[in-house]
């Protein structure tokens, strides 16, 4: 039986032919996606929002690229950037790793906090950005945090926070750690100033930024299929955590269990904060009117 043509030596030759084909390509022109091995072209990536177009993987974005997709057109101002971290312990180490980071991403910090207009409404945003040290949080991530929450209550501005971060700066020692206590407390201030807060989880959200005013918002929505929770597989692995279900730590997982109010694409997530703003307003106006 003759086979056909894919399954002879035809296809295997076709086959390296394609692989060659786009080995040869310049670099920069495509970018393999890592959950289902599709090529994608880098422009087509960048329209579809940093979306695989045929598996919905999420890549992660940089925090510039959030407040892009985010805010209406140029409508961001941002606030405390010129809060510089200080090695408050000595550590060797640490000032030339903040600067590796720094150079790599262009950022002082691994987070931007500011004012920008959504669909109009003014709001108070902090985009954390995983690129720069894993969006770790030490004693400027805290501050920068917590001022904007308390320019958002002196301003009466609704707060949006979108997490990704794989926990708190060890090498900032303690003092990194009581961030932790610092942005719940401030948390805690904007409830009882009436003001709306929403969180925004993103690949990765977990550990300590999770622990405190990740998990603290009155809506917390999600990006598909990201990694969250207090830890990450491997000090799961060495904590001997076992029998666990296949989404485990991810957003799927976080849904069914009541962690997280809903998941949302990446095209939509736009539309869905600016329901969430609408809906906070209505409720605002119906009290005011009471």
């Amino acid at each position: 039986m003759t086979p056909a043509p894919w399954f002879g030596r035809r296809a295997k030759a076709a086959r390296k032919t394609a692989r060659q084909s786009v080995d040869a390509l310049p670099d920069g022109l495509w970018t393999k996606c890592p959950q289902c091995s599709e090529i994608l072209f880098n422009k087509e990536l960048l329209k579809n929002m940093r979306v695989c177009n045929k598996c919905g993987y999420h890549y992660i974005l940089g925090a510039a690229e959030r407040i892009e997709s985010i805010v209406d057109d140029g409508a961001f101002e941002e606030m405390d950037a010129n809060l510089a971290t200080v090695n408050v312990l000595e550590f060797d180490e640490y000032e030339p790793k903040l600067a590796k980071w720094r150079a790599k991403t262009g950022m002082e910090e691994a987070i931007i906090t500011g004012v920008g207009e959504i669909d109009g409404r003014s709001v108070v945003l902090g985009v954390l950005d995983f690129h720069f040290w894993a969006g770790t949080m030490g004693g400027v991530v805290g501050e920068r945090v917590v001022r904007a929450m308390e320019f958002a209550i002196q301003n009466d501005m609704p707060v949006i926070m979108f997490i990704a971060s794989g926990g708190i700066r060890v090498t900032e020692g303690l003092p990194g750690l009581m961030q932790m206590a610092k942005t719940s407390a401030a948390c805690a201030k904007l409830h009882e100033a009436g003001i709306p807060y929403i969180v925004v989880l993103t690949d990765n959200s977990l550990a300590g930024v999770l622990a405190s005013y990740g998990s603290l918002g009155d809506f917390t929505i999600s990006e598909p299929g990201l990694l969250t929770g207090l830890t990450a597989d491997r000090v799961a692995k060495q904590a001997q955590v076992v029998n666990v279900p296949d989404n485990f730590r991810r957003a799927e997982f976080a849904l069914q269990n009541g962690h997280i109010d809903r998941i949302v694409p990446r095209k939509d997530l736009k539309p869905t904060l600016i329901k969430l703003l609408a809906f906070c307003r209505e409720q605002e106006d119906n009290e005011d009117a009471a």
